[in-house]
């Protein structure tokens, strides 16, 4: 078809927008529970509040049968140790995994993945999602279980790590004995098709193409209670109106605030497009304290049209593949733990700078190779028929290079790393853990308004999302039952509905990605490595100038354009709310994720504490949080859950 510039030269005019579009016009709903994003944590949500008899709505800016980020798919279900091989108790592995991530993670989450996490995936089985080798297309894979037919992540040792630094071909890796079994492989592209089959069966009206812009508040007034959600239909542009008394916000995390490149898919990473922080700004906008936004690293940037999981080897969907540099020497293999970050994740991982040494001492030929060739044939099977096939995009990866001819029994993967622009810090990744503070029942401060999966502050993966979400469900359902619904705020109504269809009045003006770059910029001068209190101060300006020059300024012809323009919106008062939490933060904290040249040094009692912040009348207030406010895992989740009953019997001897 050639390129867009070549369609426009040709038929001389851009086609019509194909949809009839709305703008100003409005759908009012009605539900006892709405969802505010559909990927893996909202539907799972969604699905499981209709099982506990609530009438559910569930909006997503696309379609949920593969919407988000786990919507291709993904090939590990973590964390789940209360499954028949595992070797450890799920509390115990809960306490071990926090120790591993350290004080600002959230251990109301850990603990829900690890206590149902199992259940959550034996649910899925029975929805039609695939999680064993039942047709023994894998036989004699290390990790195959021939009762259930289970095949577990092989790299995991005795400490729940990536077993020896001498390489994956060591002789007696991780023989299974010494196996935690908590990490199973699954076929994660059956999995969204069939939540969204289930949803269909359970009766959930499902607004695809429906982007969530706000919550809504009793009387209008921030910090009160839960009324209903509204949204934008990104074909029609129509106004959605949700009224409800619990909404659960499932939408994922924040991308694109620091480098935008749509051309040319140079931005490193496996998340979805339309992540924008939106989960984050909804609950902060309506009241909710959010946290971990202040910190920042260097992030991975590509060079060039591929995903970072294109390296070829090294990393957690490779598993059992070699790495070896030009001359086939076995390079040494990462720690798959947080410490280090994995091999081709983390900039400042220790292996990286081995490797980089050994390189300039010629110790290292470069470049580097994933040695399918060298691999055990059923192995090789396992890491590319089912590890890289089913997770995210890199199932694009192997269809085109088994197009091209790649053979995975005879040939290698050209590894990019140390020849492109890596490890670079082309940009900085703030606020990435950030999101929703909960109780144990996985509800904010501001009543009804529940979290799950990416909107909880330091999320974690695949079946975190789709355990939380699951477990969110649950208890939005039995709060919805016993609470009188409040009643929606015209004028909040009217006034977010102004503010959504802004830009549709600008027939000419900024264009949605020109708004996008310009907050980059701002963020890439003001907010990067060095970072003191005057650059930042400098930054909020731009920020304001942004908001009183530039947005009214915003142009959006269709509602396609409109929903982009919207998520620019959502972006922009994420920078506000990174810069504010990096300039509250007084310290120098490599646990944070924070280097202030004002302020080198350290504080002790600070870093003891989350940074919480909300707002209240439209004014900023930020609160100091104790860490590990939840108190014992195991005593503060089995107060909450009293009456759930698992497959698994938490009572029994180990």
């Amino acid at each position: 078809m050639g390129t867009w510039n070549e369609f426009l030269q040709k038929e001389g005019t851009p086609p019509e927008w194909p949809y009839p579009v709305k703008f100003g016009e409005e759908t009012e709903l009605e539900a006892d529970v709405v969802v505010l994003g559909g990927g893996i944590a909202g539907c799972w949500a969604a699905i499981t509040a209709a099982r506990n008899g609530a009438r559910v709505v569930i909006m997503d800016k696309g379609d949920i049968r593969r919407s988000g980020s786990g919507g291709p798919g993904c090939d590990h279900w973590c964390n789940v140790p209360a499954n028949p091989h595992s070797r450890v108790n799920p509390d115990e592995w809960a306490n071990d995994e926090m120790n591993t991530l350290g004080d600002f993670s959230n251990g109301i989450g850990i603990e829900i993945q690890c206590r149902e996490d199992y259940d959550t995936l034996l649910e899925m089985e029975q929805m039609g999602g695939k999680i064993r080798d039942t047709d023994d297309d894998f036989l004699g894979v290390e990790g195959r279980y021939d009762d259930t037919k289970f095949m577990f992540s092989p790299r995991y040792s005795v400490d729940g790590r990536l077993a020896p630094a001498d390489g994956w071909g060591a002789p007696g890796y991780n023989p299974p004995d010494q196996r935690k079994n908590t990490v199973i492989r699954v076929w994660g592209t059956t999995f969204k098709p069939a939540l969204k089959k289930e949803c269909q069966k359970l009766g959930v009206t499902i607004l695809d193409r429906t982007m969530a812009t706000s919550v809504l508040n009793e009387g209008g007034k921030q910090g009160g209670r839960v009324v209903g959600a509204t949204g934008i239909n990104v074909r029609t542009g129509e106004f959605i109106i949700v009224k409800a008394p619990t909404v659960i916000i499932s939408a994922a995390g924040l991308g694109f605030l620091y480098t935008l490149d749509t051309e040319h898919g140079g931005i490193s990473t496996m998340h979805s497009r339309n992540e924008c922080g939106d989960a984050t700004v909804m609950a902060w906008k309506a009241g909710a304290k959010i946290t971990m936004m202040e910190g920042s690293s260097p992030s991975r940037f590509s060079g060039g049209l591929k995903h970072k999981w294109y390296t070829g080897g090294a990393d957690a969907s490779y598993e059992n593949i070699p790495l070896v540099d030009a001359d086939n020497n076995v390079l040494p293999a990462p720690k798959q733990s947080w410490e280090d970050g994995g091999v081709m994740f983390s900039p400042n991982a220790k292996v990286i700078a081995d490797l980089r040494e050994g390189i300039k001492t010629g110790k290292y030929k470069l470049p580097f190779f994933a040695d399918f060739a060298g691999t055990k044939p059923e192995e090789a099977h396992a890491t590319w028929d089912l590890m890289l096939t089913e997770e995210s995009t890199t199932k694009v990866m192997v269809d085109t290079m088994e197009q091209d001819g790649f053979d995975k029994h005879k040939d290698q993967i050209l590894n990019y790393t140390f020849i492109e622009m890596q490890p670079s810090q082309q940009y900085r990744d703030a606020g990435s853990g950030g999101g929703i503070m909960t109780d144990w029942d996985l509800m904010s401060n501001v009543e009804g308004l529940y979290a799950a999966g990416g909107s909880m502050f330091s999320p974690q993966d695949h079946s975190y999302c789709a355990a939380t979400g699951r477990y969110a469900g649950r208890k939005a359902a039995a709060f919805a039952k016993k609470t009188t619904p409040g009643e929606i705020c015209r004028a909040q109504v009217d006034a977010e509905k102004a503010r959504c269809l802004a830009p549709t009045k600008n027939e000419t003006g900024i264009d949605w990605k020109e708004m996008n770059f310009g907050i980059n910029r701002v963020m890439q001068y003001f907010a990067s490595e060095f970072k003191n209190e005057t650059l930042l101060n400098m930054g909020l300006e731009e920020i304001d100038r942004i908001e009183k020059n530039a947005v009214p300024q915003l142009s959006a012809t269709d509602p396609h354009k409109l929903m982009r323009t919207l998520e620019d919106l959502f972006i922009l008062d994420s920078a506000k709310i990174v810069m504010n939490a990096m300039k509250e933060r007084r310290l120098t904290s490599p646990k944070l994720r924070i280097e202030r040249t004002d302020y080198p040094n350290n504080d002790p009692e600070e870093e003891k504490h989350y940074l919480a912040q909300y707002l209240k009348d439209g004014e900023l207030h930020f609160e100091r949080i104790p860490t590990r406010y939840w108190g014992d895992l195991k005593e503060g989740y089995e107060a909450h859950n009293q009456d759930y009953t698992g497959v698994y019997d938490y009572g029994k001897e180990e």
